[in-house]
């Protein structure tokens, strides 16, 4: 039987139905950020601002609260070695299955090149010594570590403690409008628990093909870096529905996995720089437009129907939070209308202890 082709508009409304970008939705952050896999975080502001496009009256407090009773989690080294916020029952659950991606990760940097000639698991083993008396930042645990090898390079000592412990940063680190260096603590000693050794490869990737799919097996190692997972992917493969998109890539998802009529309306939603829409596929076509790659990029991404058509930041001077889009195409009348209204919204959600709020848009060159 052939397969069915998947076209792009029909990629992006099941995306975007996976990613509660269709509509906001009734749901506790807890409950999206598991969803989601986690959310990147290495701006501590932006999952706030992915929560809010989501989240039906988000409340940044629940987050920040969340976080500051060990029930959300910033984790160092998840997909991609990025910093994410997720949930403590996901830490646990999964930070052991990129250990691998962790320790190739730092193979390939200076700091490793740096430290050739020393046993690393024993640097490891004395940075988790000193996480063990107290959080530190990654400097000060290189300082320390630099006193019992002597002339060693002190930033790479501290990396490579926190490139290869599960480690997370605690607050107030990731709080809302609060903030502060990122201080470490291991991952088991800060959520009182063990590490969860049950979960596999086979239930992160069913995860991914829920929040993330239809996809090829290529898309899921962009969002991970894991590799093999080809092999898992085919020992699934009785488990999954599989489609063709347009360029005759193969694509697999879960069986339950929604796929809602291509002509479903797209509000306008405004995302952080570093949301889970922008970074999850190898073939990121299903919410970009190709004739707009190398353009200008000012923070975060601005969908209109659907597909990236602006990029925005906030500026605050002098008592004033300025709202800046930067359209990458003409917009019409009902489209302009929609996206001022919601980044009124947002402006106001990020916002609400300024004297004075004003959206513009501006030309991207001199942006």
């Amino acid at each position: 039987m052939t397969e069915r082709v998947l076209t792009r508009r029909e990629l992006n409304r099941a995306y975007l139905e996976r990613q509660m970008l269709l509509r906001r939705g009734r749901a506790t952050a807890t409950e999206v950020m598991e969803r989601l896999v986690g959310m990147q975080a290495q701006v501590p502001a932006d999952p706030y601002t992915g929560l809010w496009s989501r989240i039906e009256d988000f409340d940044p407090t629940e987050l920040s609260t969340l976080i500051e009773e060990r029930g959300a989690v910033r984790v160092v080294m998840l997909m991609r070695t990025t910093i994410h916020l997720v949930s403590s029952r996901d830490a646990l659950a999964i930070r052991p299955l990129f250990q691998p991606v962790a320790e190739r990760r730092f193979g390939y940097t200076p700091f490793a090149r740096s430290l050739q000639g020393l046993e690393i698991d024993e640097v490891v083993s004395a940075g988790r010594a000193l996480l063990a008396e107290r959080p530190r930042t990654s400097n000060a645990i290189g300082r320390v570590l630099a006193e019992r090898w002597p002339g060693r390079d002190v930033q790479s000592l501290g990396y490579a403690v926190r490139g290869l412990v599960p480690a997370v940063q605690v607050p107030p680190r990731g709080l809302w409008r609060r903030g502060g260096q990122p201080v470490l603590d291991t991952l088991e000693h800060w959520l009182g628990a063990p590490l969860d050794s049950t979960t596999t490869l086979d239930d992160l990737v069913l995860r991914y093909l829920a929040a993330f799919g239809p996809a090829t097996v290529k898309d899921v190692q962009t969002w991970s870096w894991l590799t093999g997972l080809r092999e898992v992917v085919e020992r699934l493969r009785p488990r999954l529905r599989t489609f063709r998109d347009e360029s005759g890539r193969e694509l697999f998802d879960v069986p339950d996995g929604l796929l809602p009529d291509p002509e479903t309306p797209a509000p306008v939603r405004l995302l952080p720089e570093y949301d889970n829409l922008l970074l999850s596929h190898d073939d990121r076509s299903r919410v970009t437009e190709p004739a707009f790659r190398g353009r200008p990029w000012m923070r975060g991404s601005v969908l209109v129907d659907g597909f990236i058509a602006a990029t925005w930041r906030v500026d605050t001077k002098e008592g004033a939070t300025t709202l800046r889009i930067g359209a990458y195409r003409d917009l019409s009348e009902p489209e302009l209308s929609e996206v001022e209204a919601e980044a009124t919204r947002l402006l106001a959600f990020l916002a609400t202890d300024t004297v004075e709020r004003k959206l513009a848009f501006v030309d991207l060159g001199a942006a």
